[in-house]
């Protein structure tokens, strides 16, 4: 729904860095529609070309366009967003520095790469983006955006962001430590995500509605 509105307004953002918040939102139906490969080649009757092999699951997928995906996204876009220098030097910085962990994380432990979200990724990539959030919540309290910050689409973007994955994380971070034998566990991530991604998108397409566009 978010992605449908946002293409409907795209044009009040067009010439602001809302912009690319609407073109990475568009793209995550996409990321979903791909990660779903499992499921879609067992609908096909096809499993069996991936059956036995670290493709089998698609952990590494979502590890990849989402997990880091997502927090490189964000922060890259707040950094956009954030006027104070300092602020942004910190964002672009850390941003580099969660990418070179990252890989390094995934080329040490390849093997579960393929098994399970890791950890260290997870962790880093919810410290980055509650860095962004933070900084840019910094920066409303201590200029005069915070006069009219209600009206502002990277407020809600941000909040949201800030809620959402302190939620989602404390899952994705203990994920390894269970199976998909695990039913209670099965059922709780479901729910944690479908709540929290419900709370998501229904934000962001108020903010979309509600929000002006503002000057870059």
């Amino acid at each position: 729904m978010a992605a449908i509105i946002g293409l409907i307004v795209y044009k009040k953002f067009k010439n602001s860095h809302a912009k690319y918040f609407i073109w990475f939102i568009c793209t995550i139906p996409l990321i979903e529609i791909f990660g779903g490969y499992p499921w879609h080649l067992e609908d096909w009757g096809l499993f069996h070309l991936i059956e036995g092999t670290v493709f089998e699951r698609n952990y590494w997928w979502f590890t990849l366009f989402w997990t880091m995906g997502s927090a490189l996204f964000y922060s890259w876009y707040l950094e956009k967003v954030i006027a104070n220098k300092m602020y942004s030097i910190l964002l672009r910085v850390s941003r580099y520095v969660f990418f070179v962990i990252s890989i390094l994380v995934i080329v040490t432990n390849i093997d579960e790469f393929f098994l399970y979200n890791l950890s260290p990724i997870v962790l880093g990539g919810t410290v980055l983006i509650i860095l962004s959030c933070f900084l840019y919540f910094l920066e409303i309290l201590t200029s005069d955006k915070i006069l009219d910050f209600y009206r502002s689409i990277n407020f809600y973007i941000s909040a949201t962001l800030f809620i959402w994955f302190l939620i989602t994380s404390t899952i994705l971070f203990f994920d390894k430590y269970f199976n998909d034998m695990d039913w209670n566990f099965v059922l709780l991530k479901w729910q944690v995500f479908l709540i929290s991604n419900i709370f998501m998108y229904s934000i962001f397409t108020f903010a979309l509605l509600w929000s002006k566009p503002e000057k870059n």
